[in-house]
């Protein structure tokens, strides 16, 4: 693996889409701890995060074959990533809450958790709504916090077309969560 350790992406991608074991692990060791960070933001439990980004590296495994632009393998994983946050938030259950003894206050009363968890899944099914592309570049803007530049070069498209579709992400969210108040 050592002899892998040093090439492009683009070439991993596709030897591992032929079958190349190793090369995918490479893959795996170069961008797991992106992957892991972006789970966690999203998820809110690096447990969750840990098992989101297992079964996200099952499906690309699988799915390499199907990649049109190796090139983009990192974003391609992190879309795969997103879905299954996406999947693991939606089959979440409400927990009830064993009321024997009352703890003692800390943080944001019941009132306060209770708007906070609200906005949090409006935000979830207005993201879910989003284009794909506007969903990306926000997901990579507002939770990964990464550059202008740095998000045109990940989804390949040139610096003006992902302010532009920040725009109009940011304009559909206020939009749909003024709507919710």
């Amino acid at each position: 693996m050592e002899t892998l350790r040093h090439v492009e992406d683009a070439i991993l991608a596709a030897r591992a889409a032929d079958g190349d074991e190793r090369a995918f692990a490479v893959l795996v060791r170069r961008h797991s701890g992106y992957l892991v960070g972006f789970a966690t933001r999203l998820l809110g439990s690096r447990a969750d995060a840990d098992d989101c980004v297992q079964e996200a590296l099952i499906v690309a495994w699988r799915q390499l074959p199907d990649l049109r632009e190796p090139a983009r393998v990192r974003a391609w994983m992190s879309t795969i990533v997103a879905r299954k946050a996406t999947d693991r938030l939606r089959s979440r259950r409400p927990v009830t809450p064993i009321e024997d003894a009352e703890p003692e206050a800390r943080g944001p009363g019941p009132d306060e958790s209770a708007v906070a968890s609200s906005q949090m899944e409006m935000l979830r099914r207005v993201l879910d709504d989003l284009p794909s592309a506007q969903r990306a570049v926000w997901l990579l803007r507002e939770v990964s916090g990464y550059e202008y530049d740095e998000i045109a070069r990940e989804l390949g498209v040139s610096q003006t077309a992902v302010r532009g579709r920040l725009a109009r992400a940011r304009a559909t969210i206020y939009e749909r969560m003024a709507e919710w108040r």
